[in-house]
Order: C-alpha cells, then sequence, then structure tokens
C-alpha cells in the first residue's frame, strides 16, 4: 500500500469552522475559539483516504505540530541535501507532526496523544523520562496555500527537563540543533523557516 493509500483522519471544513464563522489565517492563539474548533473536530472527524484528502479541500486533516522546549531554547531542525523532498532542502522547521490514523480509544484527545506520541518516537531519540508536560497552545491554518487550505496543525509545546538530550533519528536527511528565540527571530534563520514554523515564532515572540 502507497502512503496516498494510508486511511487518514480528516473533518468537513464547514463543521470545524461552524459555516466559516470561526475561520482563521495564520496562528490562532485565543482560548475560546480555539476551543470550539476544537470541539467540532473532536465531534466530526472521520477517516479517508490521503490521496483523496490531499485533493480536497472540502476536509481539513489535522496535523499535530510539536514544539520541542529546553529551558530558553527551542529543538529546531534543517533538512538536508540527502532528503526527499527538494522544495524543503535548507528549509528549517519547529514542529514535528504527521497525519493522524485512527486508533481505538476513549477519546479524541487520546487518539492525539497517541499519535502524536508515535510521531516522536518515529523522528527523534528523546527518552520518556525527559519529558516534563504538553500543552496545546494554538492552531494553525493557512489556506493561502496549496497544501495549507487541507491541513490545520493542533499546536503545542513539549517541556522537556534541563538535561534533556533530543537526537534526530535520520541523520542523513535532517539536522537538529537547540536554538534560542532570538536566533530563530533573526532574519537570516526566520527567511528560512517553513510557514507554519514562522507562525509559531511569531507567537512565541508575544508571550
Amino acid at each position: 500500500m502507497g502512503k496516498m493509500d494510508e486511511q487518514i483522519l480528516v473533518a468537513p471544513r464547514e463543521l470545524v469552522f461552524q459555516a466559516e464563522t470561526l475561520t482563521f489565517q495564520g496562528l490562532l492563539g485565543e482560548q475560546s475559539q480555539t476551543e470550539a474548533i476544537m470541539n467540532q473536530l473532536k465531534q466530526t472527524y472521520r477517516e479517508m483516504r490521503r490521496g483523496d484528502a490531499e485533493e480536497d479541500p472540502s476536509f481539513k486533516q489535522p496535523i499535530p505540530y510539536v514544539v520541542i522546549r529546553r529551558g530558553s531554547e527551542f529543538f529546531a531542525y534543517e533538512r538536508l541535501a540527502g532528503g526527499g523532498e527538494s522544495r524543503l532542502h535548507n528549509k528549517l522547521s519547529l514542529g514535528f507532526g504527521g497525519h493522524m490514523n485512527h486508533i481505538e480509544a476513549d477519546s479524541f484527545d487520546d487518539v492525539l496523544r497517541i499519535n502524536t506520541d508515535r510521531e516522536l518516537n518515529e523522528e527523534l531519540h528523546l527518552a520518556e523520562a525527559d519529558k516534563v508536560s504538553i500543552q496545546t497552545i494554538g492552531l494553525i491554518n493557512d489556506d493561502e496555500s496549496e497544501v495549507g487550505r487541507v491541513h490545520i496543525g493542533i499546536l503545542s509545546v513539549l517541556d522537556v527537563t534541563e538535561g534533556a538530550e533530543v537526537k534526530v533519528k535520520e541523520t542523513e536527511q535532517i539536522a537538529g540543533y537547540w536554538m534560542s528565540l532570538d536566533q530563530l527571530k533573526a532574519k537570516d534563520k526566520y527567511d528560512r523557516m517553513e510557514t507554519w514554523s514562522q507562525f509559531v515564532v511569531d507567537l512565541l515572540a508575544k508571550e
């Protein structure tokens, strides 16, 4: 089975955004609107073949997007020339995550947590003992790009212990390093970031 035949979670855009009354562009950190959209996702999600979902903007694919924080530093990563997607080479990113699959669980929150843990385990060496807490701080929506129109990011911050070691697994494709917020805001770094990561830095800079 190819990756486009994978069954992933989606939710009808019209219901998620309540007939566009909850629509936003960029990063949403406002709590009540975030909770309203999350509640719609929880109540309306279903499965769909990934290839169909990628071509159908009437559905939104929820994507866990986890930023790892160690004190005042954030774990950023760069896609190297050895990676598969040439458009992403030398791009910087802050978020780890991916498409969600259906899991038999008591709640959407459990489905989200299990999918998030799986994505982190696939991409990183990070000891469970070093994970302190994870908190959803907002949502990401980018209807101005073709890819963004069919996705909605669930932005979380994972705080890790002061001595935590985080390493990427695919070292030939990805390089990871700790960076301060000031470094991330610097123009030479900020301009190389994927759009979703720019949204995150903008939000963190306001805190």
